[in-house]
């Protein structure tokens, strides 16, 4: 059964033929990070605007890697959501119309669900039920999986996702977009423990809150900039950060800012993670999402593993980040369940799973 999956929910367009949900033959991501790191972020009228230029070069390069014709696919598959709806809107309409033009099934897949059957992929693959931490630039939440559309949701952010975090603190110490690759180039250099940046562990709850370390890194980073401002050591506040960024990075000191904010959200994800094993009895973990790409993240998940006796399934990092492999594999126990989409279908920019 050879499904093609399409994902535009933010800003890579993405498409991908998989055999049974398993095997990928063939996963093309066109990546739109030109575009928006001038801006600092994703400037969402862009990013539609560029899935409608790339959609179809996109969607027509999966089908030649793959050696097929739109008349081999069983279903075509596509993210209806959460996402940035005019994103969404180009993959739908899309998916939408090669379906109406070849009489082809339709199905819609979450894209946080796309991101737990990541880990089916690739060998080996994990048995249910686990735990799923989905940790990516607009979503970090933990689930209970217990098999197809059986999952419920243990913790979820209240602010900003882990990965929106590492684009505001990149920002902040003029580092350029996206965020997560160079803090973890930087933090590979500095050192983790040379500032104590706060941590929400939120007691009692499974829940992820990352606003207040970016806050503490914008503070820490006017204090540092004030003592090296002439008049303005009492001032902090009142300094400009962006003009005093060449001194701290040639001081050095913003591989350790880099190093310690890394190690101030990974603490978090890998305690919380431990947190939901214990409670729930489980010990077997997936990690997905952008920022499951993250070096030390993967290290720190894999050495616990290895100290608690925990299975852990971490997808290659090319799985990680968007793509359209893992909404196809979603797709396929779709398929095979009769669930399928009508010509109805309609984005949601939030949409839980």
């Amino acid at each position: 059964m050879l499904i093609l999956g399409i994902d535009t929910s933010c800003d890579d367009t993405a498409a991908s033929v998989v055999e049974d949900g398993v095997k990928i033959i063939s996963n093309i991501v066109s990546s739109q990070t030109d575009i928006h790191a001038k801006y600092g972020g994703i400037v969402p009228e862009l990013a539609s605007r560029r899935h409608i230029e790339m959609i179809w070069p996109v969607v027509d390069e999966a089908l030649k890697s793959a050696g097929i014709k739109l008349e081999g696919l069983s279903a075509i598959a596509v993210c209806h959501g959460p996402g940035l709806i005019g994103s969404l809107l180009v993959g739908c309409s899309f998916a939408k119309a090669l379906c109406f033009s070849r009489n082809l099934p339709l199905v819609a897949v979450n894209h946080l669900e796309g991101h737990v059957f990541s880990a089916f992929l690739e060998e080996p693959r994990p048995e249910f039920p686990f735990i799923s931490l989905v940790a990516s630039g607009g979503h970090t939440s933990l689930y209970r999986v217990d098999g197809f559309e059986r999952y419920t949701e243990l913790g979820r952010t209240r602010d900003d996702a882990a990965g929106e975090a590492y684009d505001k603190v990149s920002k902040l110490l003029g580092l350029g977009y996206p965020g997560g690759p160079v803090i973890d180039k930087l933090a590979s250099e500095g050192n983790p423990g040379a500032i104590d940046f706060p941590r929400a562990y939120l007691p009692e709850s499974f829940d992820f809150s990352f606003s207040g370390v970016k806050t503490a890194v914008l503070h820490y980073l006017r204090k540092e900039a004030g003592k090296r401002a002439s008049g303005e050591a009492g001032k902090p506040e009142n300094t400009d950060i962006t003009s005093r960024l060449a001194d701290l990075q040639t001081s050095g000191l913003v591989k350790d800012i880099a190093a310690s904010f890394q190690a101030c959200v990974i603490d978090v994800l890998v305690r919380k993670t431990e947190w939901a094993i214990r409670k729930e009895g489980i010990r077997r973990v997936t990690l997905s999402g952008g920022v499951s790409a993250n070096s030390e993240l993967r290290r720190r998940m894999e050495k616990m593993g290895e100290e608690g006796d925990v299975e852990i399934f971490i997808p290659s990092v090319s799985l990680c980040t968007d793509n359209a492999a893992m909404i196809a594999a979603a797709a396929f126990h779709y398929f095979n369940a009769g669930r399928l989409a009508g010509m109805d279908l309609n984005p949601k920019a939030y949409l839980p799973m």
